[in-house]
């Protein structure tokens, strides 16, 4: 027996040595690596036959390398962190408007409302020419220009546009830069059936004060009976918003999440630490495939403990979490440093980057390999792929018709003419898309420069050349086959008309960012948004409501 101990001590031990040979093996010939990596770039710096950008290609290769790790961990270099300080402080020094790029030319996408830069008389569509002085060509980059209109609150920047469908469209501006708050919470209220309702659309240092805020105004009125929560599109932020936020609902001291590292020590629990405000209203969480990272925290959060009732669609499927760490020279990096674990125990992240598929594309967990678990009152939820909802309510699939109106700017386009010949304010409740618009809006689209793919068509060409490949193509088939293409064949103004109802949405909301705040702009949609209004019915029905929160039978 002796010697058997003696025998498995040896053992263990040679096993011990030679798992630290083997790490060793590996540290030396990453060392040597880094070295061959260094070379390589001293060589090409010194003896490659043009100039090179050395700087342009160590940011390449830096994102490079994130790239294949995942999308989450980026790197930050010291004169462009000011989008990640905007979203997790939830504001920053600028003109306050987003661009883009369109046709070789920069344009503003979207004055922010309230910014300085729609104060001053930015308009959605204006083409940059300069800024301050500076040329912005077919070869500057949004980026670089970002960076130009960006700047330390209180100074001066002055921007030349060229706008269209006005006579005078060489315009001048100059526009003192302030620090642009984001507003995480552009609107809430209390509707005419007493359901209160909370747009949120981040989770910044901010989130959790205006939800609050929110919450508490609307207790004061008689008619508040249940809150729907709307985080679809909300891709997320702090997850401690989340929780703050969560904290609202249930008691003191209740866990909302574990993060678990690659060290098991290293084990965090997220827990309430405030009394609540309401631990029994009824309550519902909107969600959508945008719904993402924070934003599945607190919706799954609640669907575990059985406090909210999740309707919409299935979420994102984000379970990891960043940690912020700096780099020399105040470079920053963002890194996933964990999974979170909501309160039953599961893992929502959908997609594996550590195991890629032939195409390069991570692995996404199948649901027939997704794991059972329990929420507090024994419902079954199950892991790997996001929030499912209590209540599935699928939105109608868009179209390529409907992608190109918003891709191609024609919604876009037709929205900056039609406030370009209607200057005057329109009340938010009286814009309506109606027959007058809709038909000037077909008008304005030239079918020649209008390209979206025809599935019929394309369908029937693939059968066509099936039919070829496998010998069925006889004169009699051939004949059949156009006669069919001709039955078939796409009609723009059909198709603009079989799509009205969804055209008629875009529309109005392309036209409406164009006179109104956010919060006006989410309020005159949700009279006919249908997962509202099924989320409301289940809130106002005490019975069907306890059933969603109760085990099956």
């Amino acid at each position: 027996m002796k010697r058997f101990f003696i025998i498995t001590a040896a053992c263990v031990g040679l096993c011990a040595a030679m798992g630290a040979a083997s790490q060793a093996a590996k540290k030396d010939q990453f060392a040597r690596k880094l070295n061959t990596f260094n070379s390589i770039v001293k060589e090409l710096q010194t003896n490659y036959v043009d100039t090179l950008d050395a700087i342009g290609i160590m940011d390449k290769t830096i994102d490079a390398l994130l790239y294949q790790i995942d999308p989450y961990t980026e790197y930050y270099p010291a004169d462009n962190q000011d989008e990640i300080l905007s979203i997790s402080q939830g504001q920053y020094a600028g003109i306050g408007s987003y661009i883009t790029r369109r046709n070789g030319t920069i344009i503003i996408s979207e004055p922010q409302w309230e910014s300085p830069a729609r104060k001053a008389g930015l308009r959605h569509g204006d083409v940059i020419l300069a800024v301050n002085g500076d040329s912005v060509t077919a070869t500057t980059d949004v980026t670089t220009v970002s960076k130009r209109l960006r700047g330390q609150a209180g100074t001066d920047v002055k921007v030349d546009v060229r706008r269209p469908y006005v006579a005078d469209s060489l315009l001048s501006f100059t526009i003192t830069r302030s620090n642009i708050k984001v507003n995480p919470l552009p609107y809430y209220g209390v509707l005419s059936d007493g359901t209160g309702y909370i747009r949120l659309t981040t989770f910044n240092e901010s989130s959790a004060r205006h939800v609050r805020e929110a919450l508490l105004d609307m207790m004061r009125d008689p008619a508040f009976k249940a809150l729907v929560i709307d985080l679809r599109g909300n891709g997320g932020g702090l997850l401690e918003s989340a929780v703050q936020i969560a904290s609202n609902f249930v008691p003191k001291g209740t866990e909302i999440l574990r993060t678990k590292g690659r060290d098991p020590r290293n084990e965090s629990i997220y827990k309430t630490v405030t009394k609540p405000l309401d631990t029994n209203i009824p309550l519902a969480i909107l969600t959508d495939g945008g719904t993402a990272s924070a934003s599945e925290i607190l919706a799954g959060s609640l669907q575990d403990l059985d406090r909210a009732i999740v309707v919409g669609e299935r979420s994102y499927g984000k379970g990891l979490v960043q940690t912020t760490r700096p780099l020399p020279y105040s470079d920053l990096l963002k890194i996933t440093t964990g999974r979170y674990y909501i309160p039953s125990g599961r893992l929502i992240q959908a997609l594996d980057y550590s195991h890629r598929n032939p195409d390069g594309s991570p692995a996404r967990t199948p649901d027939s390999l997704t794991h059972e678990f329990s929420t507090r009152a024994g419902r079954i939820v199950r892991d790997g792929g996001g929030i499912t909802p209590d209540i599935t309510i699928e939105q109608p699939d868009g179209n390529r018709l409907l992608y190109n109106i918003v891709a191609d700017f024609w919604a876009f386009d037709f929205a900056n003419r039609y406030v370009a010949e209607h200057p005057d304010s329109i009340p938010a409740d009286s814009l309506v898309i109606d027959d007058a618009i809709f038909a000037d809006f077909k008008a304005s689209i030239d079918p020649e420069r209008f390209k979206y793919d025809k599935q019929c068509e394309t369908g029937l060409e693939y059968l066509r050349e099936a039919a070829r490949n496998e010998g069925y193509m006889t004169d009699s088939v051939a004949a059949q086959f156009d006669i069919l293409a001709s039955l078939l064949r796409h009609d723009l103004n059909h198709d603009l008309d079989l799509n009205r109802k969804e055209i008629c949405n875009i529309l109005g909301d392309e036209i409406a960012s164009r006179y109104y705040s956010d919060g006006e702009r989410v309020r005159r949609t949700l009279a006919d948004d249908s997962v509202l209004i099924k989320a409301s019915a289940v809130l106002h029905d005490p019975a069907e409501y306890r059933r969603l929160l109760s085990p099956a039978k």
